[in-house]
């Protein structure tokens, strides 16, 4: 799943490795980027409260070519009146994690509407959108052409390069995978902009 910018080879070999990304992780209440970021962290499940401000952490993630990747995490509340404050942490971001609950098929309009909020913010332009579609695990949960139609992935700037990963954040299915096609988008835009500066 994704806009098709994910489909060539990676372009890992030419990065220095003590390189770190800033990533933000939004979303609805509820969705599960808590557990998202501490499971990356300790590998296990670890019982969350809502957040009501925000969790920050540096995590080391191992990508399929075995190479160490340091990313920041900014994991930010997502209650309705935290959410204002998403814009000054997508400042500078070089990703973002939009993770969204599969079977809260109530609230899926309203995580539509706060991703394309802050996808269309000019200072995100253009910088990769990772939505994690949690919760695949659960009976009940939407398929992933489910969630890109309620989610109206298609509407995204053609300029947002986004991937769309089913996961299970309890047990971790599904993360691993998703950090290396967002780190595969990060790249490949950094690539590009250094491109445009030359020709200027």
């Amino acid at each position: 799943m994704g806009n098709g910018l994910s489909d060539q080879a990676p372009i890992l070999s030419s990065l220095p490795s003590f390189q770190s990304f800033h990533i933000v992780i939004l979303g609805l209440d509820c969705a599960g980027k808590t557990t998202v970021l501490y499971r990356l962290q300790f590998n296990e499940f670890v019982n969350t409260v809502p957040t009501k401000g925000f969790n920050t952490e540096k995590i080391k993630v191992t990508l399929g070519n075995s190479k160490t990747v340091t990313f920041h995490f900014w994991d930010v509340g997502g209650q309705e009146k935290l959410r204002p404050l998403w814009k000054s942490y997508t400042r500078c971001t070089d990703g973002i994690v939009f993770v969204v609950d599969s079977v809260d098929v109530e609230r899926m309009e309203e995580a539509k509407t706060e991703l394309h909020k802050i996808t269309r913010i000019s200072e995100n332009q253009g910088v990769p959108v990772l939505i994690i579609a949690n919760k695949q695990d659960l009976r009940n949960s939407l398929s992933l052409s489910e969630i890109e139609k309620m989610l109206a992935m298609s509407e995204l700037s053609s300029s947002t390069p986004w991937h769309l990963q089913p996961t299970c954040a309890i047990i971790g299915d599904g993360l691993k995978e998703g950090l290396e096609k967002l780190h595969d988008m990060i790249i490949k835009r950094r690539k590009m902009l250094r491109q445009q500066k030359k020709k200027r």
